[in-house]
């Protein structure tokens, strides 16, 4: 996981999207992206020319756990799907919030050759009474902590708990919001 290129911080503003459109990307193995839509171009105030073949941690807010970046990338790249909320940061410093399902992409002999992800508008009323309280919690953790990576893996720790005492895997507990 990389933090955002130095000089952009996060302006406060949210940026909004349309409910009918998607935010499309794909990427390759390393998460460099090969693919984004005029969606993905216009919010993240970036040019194709900007994006393509760099990390898609470009548009990372540091308001986003890195565990829930862990979780993501285990996931995918055992060949599974995930559905996750994440905050991202244009260009400029703005936040948009997404609905993400990121998807593995198979060559014909079904090995994982690269990334697919779908983004939608989320709704709000989620975000302002679970994901933002939730990943609030889980910065909190990762920052208490002087190795980032330990932080890391406490938040995700943390997490599991917390699913583990709803009686919920991460899948149940997203798809019950």
């Amino acid at each position: 996981m990389s933090d955002k290129p130095s000089g952009i911080q996060p302006s406060g503003r949210e940026r909004h999207f349309k409910p009918d459109e998607l935010i499309v990307s794909k990427t390759d193995l390393k998460g460099h992206i090969t693919y984004a839509n005029e969606v993905f171009l216009r919010l993240s105030d970036y040019s194709e020319g900007d994006v393509l073949g760099k990390p898609h941690a470009l548009i990372r807010h540091p308001d986003m756990p890195r565990c829930i970046f862990k979780l993501l990338w285990d996931r995918i790249s055992s060949g599974h799907e995930i559905f996750a909320y994440v905050v991202n940061m244009a260009s400029n410093g703005d936040h948009y919030w997404v609905y993400a399902h990121v998807t593995p992409t198979f060559d014909a002999s079904h090995n994982v050759v690269g990334y697919h992800s779908n983004r939608r508008v989320p709704d709000p009323k989620v975000l302002s009474e679970k994901i933002i309280p939730l990943y609030a919690e889980l910065c909190e953790i990762e920052d208490s902590v002087p190795n980032r990576k330990d932080g890391m893996n406490e938040a995700f720790a943390a997490l599991e708990k917390k699913l583990s005492d709803m009686g919920l895997s991460y899948d149940r507990f997203v798809q019950s919001l």
